[in-house]
């Protein structure tokens, strides 16, 4: 009997494991939908707006309907899905949602979790990353295999919270360094660990931190990217109060914003001087190396000159 084209392909579709991608509308989960493309699995995205569903759904995409603050959304999103790539808004809600998440897809039968992490030391006593933390252990404790992503700081900050005005880059942790991930690098692992799967990957942590610099390192490097004198500005703790109570004002979580308030205390003190590590994990698993702080800023030349030139 012939198989009608349609119908072989159903089939090969049928053995491919099916990755259901959390934040598929953000910037990294967007990117790892793209890197899916093409590779031998089945893609599922998620929203928690019908409209959109039903949308993406008339395109001939795989997509479901899940709100992350209502569990009873979960079932049939997860239903048929081997592997979670899972990232959580940035509110202290991430913990109910991903503890209530990562039960109901061990009812679903998942098999693999991939979370998105912070770069951070076991011990940490900022929130948010304890938060993290929360996550990372209670997923292992579940059984199904899991791997940590553990992003340090995104190059994306700099072309947005922390872009040069007036010529002016501005950082409230005096001195100290940080280390730099391009979420483009991030989004790249996180598709080759959930298409590769847990046999390959699993209960496996990877460090994202490619490389380190300090607030006038920055500086100099727009400036070469630029062609403009652009300086650091290095403000304090107080400074950077004011400045999340006006994003708390714009309508962020009030729990998450001001846990960074604690981050930059613990910057500033020490406590958190693990954050200037470089800790690379991207040429062992990609076979190529993370994208340099310089490329990215030479990516965004434009958006940089255009807001470095703005007077405040």
């Amino acid at each position: 009997m012939q198989i009608e084209e349609s119908e072989q392909t159903q089939m090969e579709n049928n053995q491919y494991p099916t990755i259901l991608v959390l934040g598929a509308s953000g910037t990294i989960g967007k990117q790892v939908v793209k890197d899916l493309e093409g590779k031998a699995v089945n893609v599922r995205i998620t929203s928690r707006r019908q409209d959109v569903v039903d949308q993406l759904r008339s395109e001939g995409k795989d997509c479901g309907y899940l709100d992350l603050d209502d569990p009873r959304t979960f079932a049939l999103a997860l239903a048929g899905v081997d592997r979670v790539f899972l990232l959580t808004g940035y509110t202290v809600g991430m913990l109910t949602q991903s503890k209530t998440l990562v039960d109901a897809a061990k009812k679903a039968g998942v098999s693999h979790i991939v979370h998105v992490g912070v770069f951070a030391e076991w011990d940490t006593t900022d929130a948010h990353f304890a938060w993290h933390q929360m996550i990372e252990k209670y997923i292992e404790a579940s059984g199904m295999a899991w791997t940590h992503l553990h992003p340090n700081m995104f190059m994306e900050a700099l072309t947005s919270a922390y872009l040069p005005k007036n010529l002016t880059y501005t950082t409230y942790w005096e001195d100290c360094r940080v280390g730099y991930i391009a979420s483009s690098d991030i989004a790249a692992i996180a598709a080759k660990v959930l298409v590769e799967g847990p046999q390959r990957h699993a209960s496996k942590d990877y460090w994202l931190s490619v490389e380190s610099h300090n607030g006038k390192e920055i500086a100099q490097l727009m400036s070469e990217v630029t062609g403009l004198e652009i300086r650091c500005e290095e403000k304090g703790l107080e400074e950077f109060k004011q400045l999340i109570e006006a994003w708390i004002s714009e309508g962020a979580d009030s729990w998450y914003a001001s846990a960074n308030i604690e981050f930059v205390k613990q910057m500033l003190d020490g406590r958190m001087s693990y954050m200037s590590m470089v800790q690379n994990d991207i040429p062992y698993i990609l076979g190529r190396p993370a994208k340099t702080v310089l490329e990215f800023l030479l990516e965004n030349k434009d958006a940089l000159v255009a807001s470095a030139s703005q007077k405040e």
